[in-house]
């Protein structure tokens, strides 16, 4: 499979997006509005419709619900033990950390549900919006927990107002319940999910900053070595220790080797973080998927 054939069209997206927000009278606080309107209404309304359209056998998925969450957890506990490795610890700076740490193991839902589309089409999604429902409520307590600690706020809060956490937690329990959408329903709730991944790939790019990047160099190193590289070498192991099968195994794959969560930036400054930092850590890491994606389903797949 020709995989930067695959990525260029959702790539081409982010970097339009980059290149409407630098060069043209659409500035970010215009992509800002349009990133809030995906994130709280069209991005939820697509978790829900993926996870409620098709009968979800959970036995079958559990074992990629095992996986998922295996990864997570690894890629939490190594985000975390960073400053506490003696070669590490002068360069980690605490309050940084607690703020970027995050970037390790948060994962651009926009990016993956359209990468999962084009991979294997309703059965990806599917299995992707699964991960992302049992996933998402896991890191975002690992993501929240120390900036809360550091900046004495409480976190469950924060949990509890997710729509992340709403739409697939809502999505899950309707298809376990055996709920489907009316049909007159269906192309309105499609055309919302079009646009939500459209939409939020856009604002990703448009979101994209480079200038805060020449500090904590070490910092900035070691968390996105976790994100492109440790990650997918787990889900390697994780998929041949819960032994997955193919689609299960390409969609684990391809969910360890996304960019990170666009919203570590929107977090990390609604918690008194420095969010131009984070910023760019999360344009770094946008860019490092174009590595990660063909590294993760190209050559680690084959083995």
């Amino acid at each position: 499979m020709n995989y930067p054939q695959l990525l260029f069209p959702d790539f081409s997206l982010i970097l339009c997006g980059y290149l409407v927000c630098r060069f043209t009278a659409l500035k970010r606080p215009v992509w800002e509005q349009v990133e809030t309107l995906v994130y709280f209404l069209f991005f939820p309304v697509l978790l829900f419709h993926s996870i409620i359209k098709s009968p979800l056998d959970i036995g079958s998925a559990s074992s990629l619900i095992g996986a998922g969450c295996a990864l997570a957890i690894s890629g939490i506990a190594l985000a975390y033990s960073l400053p506490y490795l003696p070669w590490l610890r002068r360069y980690i700076p605490k309050r940084e950390h607690a703020a970027s740490a995050q970037v390790a193991f948060r994962f651009n839902s926009f990016v993956g549900l359209a990468l999962a589309d084009r991979l294997a089409g309703p059965p990806g999604l599917q299995l992707i919006a699964v991960l992302i429902g049992v996933c998402v409520p896991l890191l975002n307590v690992g993501a929240v927990w120390p900036m809360a600690r550091h900046a004495e706020r409480g976190f469950l809060r924060e949990l509890v107002r997710n729509p992340l956490i709403i739409g697939t937690g809502s999505g899950l329990a309707a298809n376990l319940l055996g709920l489907t959408l009316p049909l007159w329903l269906e192309p309105t709730v499609s055309r919302i999910g079009s646009a939500s991944l459209a939409l939020g790939l856009m604002a990703a790019g448009a979101g994209m900053q480079f200038g805060a990047l020449g500090r904590a160099k070490t910092l900035a190193l070691a968390v996105l070595a976790i994100r492109h590289f440790l990650l997918p070498l787990l889900a390697l192991a994780f998929s041949h220790l819960f032994r997955l099968n193919p689609l299960q195994s390409t969609i684990l794959l391809a969910f360890s080797a996304l960019p990170t969560a666009s919203s570590c930036y929107v977090l990390a400054t609604r918690m008194g973080y420095d969010g131009a930092y984070v910023a760019g850590l999360v344009t770094l890491s946008t860019v490092l998927a174009l590595l990660s994606l063909p590294f993760a389903l190209g050559v680690l797949q084959a083995l």
